[in-house]
C-alpha cells in the first residue's frame, strides 16, 4: 500500500518535471515511486475482482473460469 506521503512526492516530482526538469536521482526516485503505485493499484484491483460474481438474467452463475480459479486459489490460502 502506498502512503499519502509517497503520493504527495509523486505529484511533486511530476510538477517539478514539467516546470524545471528532474535530476538523474529524482528521475530514478520518480520511476521507483510510480512502480510502487502501480503495484498497489494492481493489487487493489485484483482483490476487488476476486469478489465479483457474474450472474445472467436467468440467475445462472456465468463467472469466467479464470476468475473462478483465481477466487478458488485465494480461498485455499
Amino acid at each position: 500500500m502506498i502512503t499519502q506521503e509517497e503520493l504527495n512526492r509523486i505529484n511533486h516530482l511530476a510538477r517539478k518535471s514539467k516546470e524545471e526538469g528532474l535530476t538523474g536521482k529524482e528521475k530514478k526516485e520518480q520511476q521507483h515511486l510510480r512502480q510502487q503505485y502501480l503495484q498497489s493499484v494492481r493489487a487493489s484491483f485484483k482483490n476487488q475482482l476476486k469478489s465479483v460474481k457474474i450472474v445472467d438474467p436467468e440467475g445462472e452463475d456465468v463467472t469466467p473460469k479464470k476468475l473462478k480459479e483465481l477466487q478458488r486459489k485465494d480461498d485455499e490460502k
